[in-house]
């Protein structure tokens, strides 16, 4: 038996990259799945049916069930649709992975308002519209009377978490996916739904196009040695979060080559403190005392670079 025997889980973006080896490993373990893809380029231009069906086919060749969709998950009719693809295939959802993505990355003082909008769009809209529909499937299934043993698995970046030059907007939806994923669990955890979010680093369309991340991602020359960027890489935590006896929820999980970890979030360090209000001139003698013992707080950015730099070492 597989572990995730029985279950029914939409992936989007399951056509390309990370979501294309959820969709295979969610399969081998006994999934039932829908691969939702748009077929779009790494901008969001563009759309072919091609990349779902093919893991489709992947799917039912190798004895798995599945089928494809196309919708938008940016789209409010779209995002509907997706879910009632799930149920009527299949009788039921239990699982949500929210995966797809583009980038369209530009410095600040360069990016335009089209550039913003596509990125929050697909990323955090794109994470709002179809965890909005599988919701209200779920409380209609508590309130039936039924048991619900759900999931939630969301994907966030460490460009969210940690920041990136280039990526206003990316790093904007990557964070904000990561707060939604902390509120998902307060709100769901009611109807028996568990909300977690992945910070993943490995070889895709999108980071290979990530400004510094690119000439770092190339592959082992030695094949008999371990990849640390193999996307292949970041499944099993995805499908373990999807199981029915999963206990974490809330988490926000750095993952990448052999590394799981938890992120722990914002939280404010030991405080300074003054008798009564605060004046500009006591912060500006006594301020410095919330770096005593850390590093600058401002970055470059290559907090991810020597995340990516020490995988596989």
């Amino acid at each position: 038996m597989g572990a995730l025997d029985g279950r029914v889980a939409i992936i989007t973006g399951g056509g390309r990259g990370i979501g294309r080896e959820h969709a295979l490993m969610y399969a081998s373990e006994g999934a039932k799945v829908v691969v939702n893809d748009l077929g779009g380029n790494i901008d969001g231009t563009g759309e072919d049916r091609a990349p779902a069906q093919q893991i489709v086919d992947e799917i039912k060749a190798m004895g798995g069930e599945a089928v494809a969709n196309t919708d938008s998950v940016s789209d409010w009719d779209g995002a509907q649709r997706l879910v009632q693809t799930a149920i009527d295939a299949f009788g039921d959802l239990h699982v949500l992975v929210n995966n797809a993505g583009i980038l369209r990355d530009r410095v600040t003082v360069n990016m335009s308002e089209a550039e913003w909008d596509a990125v929050i769009g697909v990323h955090l809209k794109g994470h709002f519209c179809p965890t909005r529909w599988a919701a209200a499937h779920w409380r209609e299934q508590v309130k039936e009377g039924k048991e619900v043993k759900a999931a939630i698995v969301n994907t966030s970046s460490a460009a969210g978490l940690l920041g990136n030059f280039g990526q206003l907007n990316y790093s904007a939806a990557k964070a904000g996916i990561a707060a939604m994923t902390i509120v998902e669990a307060m709100e769901l955890g009611r109807y028996g739904v568990r909300s977690n979010c992945i910070a993943p680093i490995a070889r895709t369309r999108l980071t290979l196009a990530t400004p510094g991340l690119g000439e770092t991602m190339a592959a082992p020359e030695d094949a008999a040695k371990f990849d640390a960027l193999d996307p292949a890489n970041i499944s099993p935590l995805v499908a373990y979060l999807a199981t029915e006896d999963c206990p974490f929820t809330g988490g926000v999980f750095h993952v990448a080559g052999n590394e799981v970890a938890l992120f722990e979030g914002w939280r404010p360090l030991e405080p300074i403190r003054t008798d009564g209000r605060w004046t500009i001139s006591s912060l500006a003698s006594e301020a410095k005392k919330l770096l005593d013992g850390r590093p600058p707080i401002a970055s470059s950015g290559s907090d991810i670079g020597k995340l990516v730099g020490g995988l596989g070492s």
